[in-house]
């Protein structure tokens, strides 16, 4: 028996890295998986049938069920028929996993319009569509112990300078994962976000000296996949509107925003009380700024 028998579950970008790695868990689990790819560059350009193939072949193989599907989760239309795929092949859907992703990097002084739109919506319009037609169908059935798991980053939980278009899907994925947690759950359906940290393709194109893993981690993307394996059973009805991160052999439960400390007074202020009273309160919760290389010491 299966972790995940009898489970229909999709999972989007799934041609390479954590994608790949996640969908042939998945199979080897039990599930029967429709293994969603493009095949893009890193980039979000081209197009290419065979890492979703091989993927399904590498399953099957295995012992598992798996079809493949070359929509672009951007697309609107096409996101629907992805959904609509996995219940034509399999006459339900339970999970939906949304890793698809691209990157175009700059500062956001040199980012461009064109860069900035693409990133977007890739992954947080991907996310939106898939979401919004998986959901859909939850809602109208409400059978219970559905699934929905995004995909964050630590570049948009911290703020990689080089990836504004990035960072700022990743954290509105964040956002969007609370949201449909709250307005999903009494349709049977938890939601919940990874920020993975694995080796793929995505952090290759990071330069050397600003990547964050060691040589003795193991930074294999069936790292990040054993968590959503878990996501994706049954037994993790009691986990939903959370972010989670998986790195190596380590998993974290990132918490929730709440209020750090609160000004507050019983007529309006003026800016200079607030100033007096954010200098006196705020302040001293907040770090320093790290001082700029080219600043001499001292001044």
């Amino acid at each position: 028996m299966g972790y995940l028998d009898g489970r229909v579950c999709i999972v989007t970008g799934a041609g390479r890295g954590i994608g790949a790695a996640t969908a042939e868990l998945l199979g080897q689990e039990g599930a029967r998986v429709v293994v969603n790819d493009l095949g893009v560059e890193l980039d979000g350009t081209g197009s290419d049938t065979q890492p979703a193939e091989e993927v399904v072949e590498r399953i099957r193989a295995a012992g598992g069920q798996a079809v493949a599907n070359f929509g672009n989760v951007a697309d609107h239309a096409q996101a629907e028929q992805l959904i609509h795929s996995a219940i034509e092949a399999y006459g339900r859907l339970d999970v939906l996993v949304n890793v698809a992703g691209i990157l175009r990097d700059r500062m956001i002084f040199n980012l461009p319009e064109g860069d900035w739109d693409a990133v977007i919506a890739v992954h947080l319009k991907g996310t939106y569509n898939t979401t919004h037609f998986a959901s859909q169908y939850w809602h109208d059935r409400r059978e219970g112990d559905y699934r929905l798991i995004n995909f964050t980053s630590s570049s948009g939980l911290f703020g990689a300078p080089g990836q504004p278009n990035y960072a700022a899907a990743k954290m509105g994925i964040v956002g969007f994962t609370y949201s449909c947690a709250r307005a999903l759950q009494r349709y049977g359906v938890t939601a919940n976000a990874i920020a993975p940290g694995a080796a793929t393709r995505m952090i290759d194109s990071i330069p050397g000296e600003r990547r964050t893993f060691t040589a003795s981690v193991d930074r294999s993307p069936e790292n990040v996949a054993v968590l959503v394996g878990f996501l994706a059973s049954r037994a993790s009805g009691w986990a939903t509107g959370r972010v989670f991160g998986a790195r190596g052999h380590e998993y974290t439960l990132y918490s929730n925003p709440e209020p750090v400390r609160v000004v507050a007074g019983e007529t309006r202020f003026t800016i200079e009380r607030l100033e007096a009273a954010l200098e006196a309160t705020f302040r001293p919760a907040v770090a320093p700024p790290e001082p700029r290389s080219d600043t001499p010491r001292g001044s």
